[in-house]
């Protein structure tokens, strides 16, 4: 529910209140609905009310995603302004060889979905506000962490401005990759810059997009077309296209018909003529990774924790499934009479998670290599890689699970 001054003590404090933040809160409520466990969400910036725009910005959910939301009765919410995606289609421009993964194939719905980041927000936010055992404050900054023996003491700075002092058994870091409060804990990033911008727009075409999600490795770098769903007649798709620092500079200065011309000899005509592209915006890439996701009464989640190349869509579902995880630790904690803080139990968390990680963080990464290199032999490994994952049943159900963001969870002692 929403507050508009803290209590003295939370057993949980989430600072941040955006996808990640909002739905670990949602998961860990929901998990520890049946106990007296308080938990408090602070956020920064004032929510705005969602609003249907030709450049609604998105977020590819994939169906492990949409599973958990579906779990915690959000997605009904959600549905209205997600695109399902049916099919993906990922090409190497230039040379023969593409994987295709179709939903029937794994006997799901959809594959993924395409959501629609206010509409994802709003319903997140509500949630915060309608259930009991969360203290929802916005806006509200926390400006201090001191550990104590019991977990942290936290300052905060509140709607008013007054300051405030709590105590909380854990605090969760979930305010994004430029937390001021992790740097200032001296938890340090391992960083490798990528030398690349991902250029972000939505764009119409002539075509129907058919539900299908296109990922094409072409010269300028790797560019995803993401189904969105049909606004005013118009067939809609949310460009994510990787290109050097070198270029981003030019490409971003090009007149609409031009980007939209070098688009459209670089993606091909499978969506037919594009025909429109929305605002534009450009972000520099990097991989981050924080050298220290736990301390005592401490946890990094989402983009502070590990911030990935957006060509794989795995970011946002690899911090869900990190939420949902740190969740059940924490349930079985609380079962065990553990202290949420404690690092013993915070490690359990880091091993049950630490496999998922690995492998997406290097999915994402190597992915990113592979089809960002020119040399011969590494364009010869796409086009194997490319016809392996399409022919062989074996590396088709392992690419799908992959996308799909199922993850068979890693047995661990509490």
């Amino acid at each position: 529910m929403r507050v508009e001054t803290a209590q003295a003590h939370y057993d949980v404090v989430i600072v941040g209140g955006g996808l990640v933040g909002a739905s670990f809160a949602c998961m860990l409520a929901d998990q520890l609905a049946a106990t007296p466990v308080k938990i408090l969400v602070t956020e920064a910036i004032e929510s705005l009310q969602a609003s249907s725009s030709f450049d609604a910005r998105t977020t590819a959910l994939s169906y492990g995603s949409q599973q958990l939301y579906a779990r915690l009765g959000l997605w009904e919410a959600l549905a209205a302004y997600a695109t399902p995606i049916h099919k993906i289609h990922v090409s190497d421009r230039g040379h023969f060889g593409a994987a295709r993964i179709d939903q029937a194939e794994v006997g799901v719905e959809a594959l993924g979905y395409v959501a629609e980041n206010q509409h994802l927000g709003v319903v997140l936010t509500q949630a915060l506000q309608d259930v009991e055992a969360i203290d929802y404050l916005c806006p509200a900054k926390i400006t201090q962490m001191l550990p104590t023996p019991e977990g942290m003491q936290v300052q905060l700075q509140g709607r008013t401005g007054a300051a405030q002092s709590i105590s909380a058994g854990l605090v969760v870091l979930a305010d994004g990759g430029k937390s001021s409060l992790s740097a200032s804990a001296g938890i340090r990033q391992q960083v490798t810059e990528y030398e690349q911008s991902a250029i972000i727009a939505n764009v119409a075409f002539s075509d129907e997009h058919r539900n299908i999600a296109y990922e094409r490795f072409t010269d300028s770098g790797p560019l995803a077309v993401l189904p969105l769903r049909e606004l005013q007649g118009e067939s809609r798709g949310a460009l994510i296209w990787t290109v050097s620092q070198d270029d981003a500079k030019a490409m971003m200065e090009l007149q609409d018909a031009q980007f939209l011309e070098a688009l459209q000899a670089r993606f091909g005509h499978r969506l037919g003529m594009f025909t429109k592209i929305g605002a534009r915006a450009c972000y520099p890439l990097r991989l981050t990774v924080a050298n220290e996701q736990v301390r005592p009464g401490l946890v990094l989640l989402g983009n502070v924790a590990h911030s990935l190349h957006p060509v794989a869509g795995q970011g946002l579902n690899l911090a869900l499934r990190d939420a949902d995880v740190l969740a059940h630790t924490l349930l079985r904690a609380y079962t065990q009479g553990q202290q949420f803080g404690q690092m013993s139990v915070l490690q359990n968390y880091l091993a049950a998670q630490s496999d998922d990680q690995l492998l997406t963080t290097r999915f994402s990464h190597y992915t990113t290599r592979l089809f960002s290199n020119k040399h011969p032999a590494l364009v010869w490994a796409r086009k194997f890689g490319l016809f392996s994952i399409d022919l062989v049943p074996l590396f088709k159900r392992s690419f799908a699970r992959q996308a799909m963001g199922l993850v068979t969870p890693k047995k661990h002692s509490a």
